[in-house]
């Protein structure tokens, strides 16, 4: 069965073409800076927000049309997987994501969830087989089931702690079955919501436990992964734990765990957090966490988490001059973590989304890769801090100054001069990249 019989596979037609289901600007085999397009962007296709999402937010219920839900659980659960493998397929994606509470129905004990995610997981092995497709990386639901109302390995119950800590091995197990990249932790609600009950220390001693039994036990069964975290500032918990990039990268450092983690980075999440995407980019890339992104940005006149597909080509081509800076996002990628709007819900609308958030990055990249090879903002940053490469400045660069050797170059200054930063006229140039 077809579950998108009316489309074909999606190909890149160039800006002329007037049909809804290509590519506009993603060729994937384009060269840019010398690399494939497929592989400088490596998208993925999200499970949960592309097959489990019903288009209800908090003031309705569902619009979404879905056509493959059966009686029996588990056949609804290989359907959504034909059609989330047909959708992946169709628009030449070659990776994909997924929460382990997507694929598989919970059932009624944690034994009887393992072993759907056992047949869920034999029949999604098949399909990658079949399409030559990969897992960008898998993750575990720990803040949907009431049990995790006060988090999971930040939970005040023991019990709720061992039973996310045998979530995270199934999914360490699973990733390993499907030769998964990554595996991500999404701390739901891994947070408080007031410090009035919470014992704040605690929590983050245990946390950082689960983590670390997580990488101790990856190595025992000799599966190299990388480890990310992905920052998320409120909603649900009033305050959570890994709120944004810094917030998150102090913590690795305060357990030990920079070597093992990186960070899973969202677009929407910084908005949250009052940054914007490109700042969280490049905290983890000074600090050298930038391992994966999650593709699509909010509506910012909206107070939640909106989820929307990227179709912004100035906060794209800012994401994509990060990437190339970092040399790459390998292995991790862009996956988009996006839902289709309550008035888009035909089945067709997955595909167009995903063409809007495909071209949309497309040209993000040739416009990033236009700038770096121009080198505009090096030679901004040149220009800028052209004080410290030569002279006092060099001297301070390299540490060879002290406050007392300062003060004595300081009293000697017979004047101060400033250069104006001219900033429209370079926001302005940034823009003429971007036509």
């Amino acid at each position: 069965m077809s579950y998108f019989p009316n489309v074909d596979k999606i190909k890149y037609e160039g800006v002329e073409t007037k049909n809804m289901y290509a590519f506009r600007h993603y060729n994937p085999d384009e060269l840019v800076l010398g690399k494939p397009m497929k592989e400088h962007l490596r998208f993925s296709l999200a499970f949960w927000h592309t097959i489990t999402e019903d288009g209800s937010d908090p003031f309705g219920v569902g619009t979404y049309q879905r056509n493959w839900d059966e009686k029996d659980p588990i056949e609804t659960a290989k359907n959504r997987v034909d059609a989330f493998f047909e959708l992946l397929t169709k628009l030449n994606m070659e990776y994909f994501c997924f929460h382990d509470v997507d694929i598989a129905p919970q059932g009624e004990s944690l034994e009887e969830f393992f072993n759907n995610l056992d047949i869920i997981t034999d029949y999604i092995k098949e399909k990658m087989e079949e399409h030559n497709v990969n897992l960008l990386w898998n993750t575990q639901n720990m803040f949907s089931h009431p049990r995790f109302l006060n988090g999971a390995s930040t939970s005040n119950n023991a019990d709720v702690y061992a039973y996310s800590a045998a979530q995270i091995k199934k999914t360490i197990d699973i990733s390993k079955k499907l030769g998964g990249k990554n595996v991500v932790f999404w701390g739901g609600r891994e947070g408080y919501e007031t410090l009035l009950n919470t014992d704040m220390s605690l929590e983050l001693d245990n946390m950082a436990k689960m983590f670390k039994m997580a990488v101790d036990y990856a190595n025992s069964i000799n599966h190299d992964i990388q480890f990310l975290i992905e920052p998320k500032p409120k909603e649900p918990m009033t305050h959570q734990y890994d709120y944004d990039a810094a917030t998150a990268m102090a913590f690795l450092q305060k357990y030990d765990l920079t070597d093992d983690f990186k960070l899973n980075l969202e677009g929407n999440h910084a908005t949250l957090a009052g940054h914007t995407f490109e700042h969280e980019l490049r905290v983890a890339r000074t600090y050298n966490a930038l391992g994966s992104i999650d593709a699509n940005h909010a509506e910012k006149m909206l107070g939640w988490d909106t989820d929307e597909f990227p179709t912004n080509i100035y906060d794209t081509t800012l994401t994509m001059y990060e990437i190339l800076e970092n040399g790459g996002i390998e292995p991790g990628g862009i996956n988009f973590d996006a839902k289709v709007r309550r008035t888009s819900f035909e089945m067709n609308d997955l595909v167009l989304a995903h063409i809007a958030g495909m071209d949309t990055f497309a040209r993000g990249l040739k416009a990033a890769a236009k700038i770096k090879d121009d080198k505009f903002i090096s030679n901004v940053l040149d220009e800028k801090y052209k004080s410290f490469t030569h002279g006092i400045g060099q001297n301070i660069v390299d540490g060879k100054e002290t406050l007392e050797s300062l003060s004595e170059y300081a009293l000697n200054l017979k004047e101060i001069k400033l250069e104006s930063s001219h900033i429209e006229h370079i926001k302005s140039v940034f823009n003429d990249y971007l036509t």
